[in-house]
């Protein structure tokens, strides 16, 4: 049986949020090893040279003239923006926690849809995201001494990620996507760069930080393939709560890889937040039937 246009875009985002965790856990290794410029650089040097090679062989290049359009260059900045902010969060943070707060996300991009690209949301897809936020908050649970620098750092990465999805919808569809990951690989690689004297100066790589960098750099590849086509694909306010996948993520490799054990609040809390997301799927399949019932 074929996928809808939206089920397509929300397994998209599912393989995208994975491929993302397990980029943010290699990185929060190196991290303890190496600055954050010299990661970027690295990592996005070999994204660049990995994606290039693809699209160059798939006929999928942009000229580059094209890929000077506006939100083109927007949609970098902001990733740019994303990546500094969450990388200097991740290192002071345990990566179920920060996790846990990018699930606010969804609600960020699903109200930005619905008040720029005027998307119709309906009260049970905003009922089933406000109750997914009501889980990230038992997860985080705030209070005075909840507001760290990190987190602070996180919820803007938060904002500006929403961005970034939002104005992904808005990129030409003759601009492919290959040719944007490139663009945004490359760049990130440059700032990384200019980063690193700053940051504190190049660190010698072993043979062990070059494999987590390969691993890291294939595994934003795919994340970055995933996010813009699924962003292309269906509508964001149905596609954006699928990013809830993350979390699961996270919890199981803290677990494994940091030995960070959940206790019963971030356990319920993430229930909380899988259950809405898989809720919003479901609707989503009501409604295709109920539409093809009309039709007939």
């Amino acid at each position: 049986m074929s996928l809808s246009i939206n089920s397509k875009g929300a397994a998209l985002m599912a393989l995208a949020m994975a491929s993302f965790t397990c980029n943010d856990a290699i990185v929060k290794l190196l991290l303890t090893h190496l600055n954050t410029g010299q990661i970027m650089f690295v990592r996005g040097l070999l994204t660049t040279i990995l994606v290039y090679a693809i699209a160059r062989y798939a006929g999928a290049l942009t000229p580059l003239r094209e890929l000077m359009h506006p939100m083109v260059l927007f949609r970098t900045a902001l990733e740019i923006a994303s990546t500094l902010l969450f990388l200097s969060a991740l290192k002071n943070m345990p990566l179920p926690n920060i996790s846990a707060i990018l699930q606010s996300l969804p609600l960020a991009v699903t109200l930005g849809a619905a008040l720029f690209l005027r998307e119709q949301v309906g009260w049970r897809r905003w009922s089933a995201i406000v109750v997914g936020f009501i889980g990230v908050l038992i997860i985080v649970r705030p209070g005075p001494e909840g507001f760290t620098n990190a987190s602070i750092l996180a919820i803007l990465s938060v904002f500006t990620t929403a961005g970034r999805d939002l104005i992904t919808r808005r990129i030409p569809s003759t601009i492919t996507s290959l040719s944007i990951t490139t663009f945004t690989a490359a760049t990130n690689a440059l700032v990384g760069l200019a980063l690193i004297p700053l940051l504190g100066g190049w660190q010698p790589l072993t043979l062990d930080h070059s494999v987590k960098l390969l691993g890291a750099a294939v595994f934003v590849f795919i994340g970055y393939q995933s996010i813009i086509l699924s962003m292309r694909t269906g509508d964001i306010s149905f596609v954006a709560p699928f990013r809830y996948v993350s979390l699961l993520w996270a919890l199981v490799i803290g677990y494994f890889v940091f030995s960070d054990v959940p206790d019963a609040p971030v356990l319920l809390g993430a229930a909380i937040v899988i259950a809405s997301g898989l809720y919003t799927f479901y609707r989503e399949r009501q409604r295709n039937r109920q539409k093809a019932a009309k039709v007939e």
